[in-house]
C-alpha cells in the first residue's frame, strides 16, 4: 500500500515537474527582453559573416571548397570537357581558377556592408529572425545586401578576371549561347556570372555559420548567445 502510494506520489511529482518545465520553455523566448535578443542577433551575424569571408577570402576559399567553387556554367562546362579531349585543358583549368580568384579577391570587400545591415536591424526584425528557421538570419542578410554587395563586386571581379585574358573569349562565346537559350541571361557575361556565385557562396557559408551557433551557441564561448539562442531549445 505504501509502495503504491510513493509511486503514485512520485508519479504526480514527476508529472508537475514536467508540466512546470515546458511552461517556462513556452514562455522562455516571449520573457527574453527586446535588447538581448537585438544584441545576441546581432553578435551572432557578426560572428557568422565574419567567420564565412575569412574563409571563403582566403586562398582556395572557394576554389578549395566543393560547396562553392564556381564552375563554367551548363552548356560550357560540358563544352570544357571536349576542349579538354583536345588537348585545350590547360586553358580551361586557367579560366576556373581565375574565375575562383576573382571571387575570393572580392569577400573582403563584404564585411562593412554585413555590419552595417546589422547595426541597422531592429529589435522587431532580431525577434522575428530568431525565432525563425536555421538561416533566417541569413535570408535577412540576402535581401539587406545582396544587391549592393553585387554592384561593389563586379568591378573587382572584373578587373581580377581579366588578368587571365580570357574574359571576351568567354563573353563572346556565351553571349552566342545565351541568344540561342543555351545559357541563362545572368550567365552571359563572365564577370556578372562570377559575381552571382561568388554571393551564392557567400551566403551558403554565412548560412551554415548560423545553423552551427543556433545548434551549439554554449560552443561559441558567448554567454549572452548562449542566453537568446539556448531560449529557443
Amino acid at each position: 500500500m505504501h509502495r503504491r502510494q510513493f509511486h503514485v506520489t512520485s508519479l504526480l511529482a514527476a508529472a508537475s515537474l514536467l508540466a512546470h518545465y515546458r511552461v517556462a520553455q513556452a514562455f522562455s523566448v516571449a520573457d527574453l527582453s527586446g535588447a538581448d535578443a537585438s544584441s545576441g542577433l546581432k553578435l551572432a551575424l557578426e560572428k557568422g559573416a565574419t567567420a564565412a569571408i575569412g574563409l571563403l577570402g582566403s586562398q582556395d576559399g572557394f576554389m578549395g571548397n566543393d560547396k562553392v567553387r564556381i564552375a563554367l556554367p551548363g552548356y560550357l562546362n560540358e563544352a570544357a570537357k571536349w576542349l579538354k579531349m583536345m588537348g585545350q585543358g590547360q586553358r580551361v583549368d586557367e579560366l576556373v581558377l581565375s574565375m575562383n580568384r576573382a571571387a575570393e579577391t572580392a569577400m573582403p570587400m563584404a564585411k562593412d556592408m554585413l555590419v552595417g545591415a546589422v547595426k541597422s536591424m531592429s529589435v522587431s526584425d532580431a525577434k522575428t529572425i530568431l525565432q525563425g528557421g536555421n538561416t533566417a538570419a541569413t535570408e535577412y542578410f540576402n535581401r539587406k545586401t545582396r544587391e549592393p554587395l553585387g554592384v561593389k563586386f563586379l568591378p573587382v571581379i572584373t578587373q581580377a578576371t581579366a588578368q587571365v585574358g580570357l574574359a571576351d573569349k568567354y563573353n563572346a562565346i556565351a553571349g552566342k549561347a545565351s541568344s540561342l537559350g543555351l545559357l541563362k541571361p545572368q550567365e552571359a557575361s563572365l564577370e556578372s556570372y562570377v559575381t552571382g556565385k561568388a554571393l551564392d557562396g557567400l551566403y551558403l557559408m554565412i548560412g551554415e555559420e548560423e545553423k552551427k551557433i543556433r545548434q551549439d551557441p554554449m560552443g561559441t564561448g558567448s554567454a549572452l548567445l548562449g542566453k537568446v539562442f539556448g531560449a529557443l531549445k
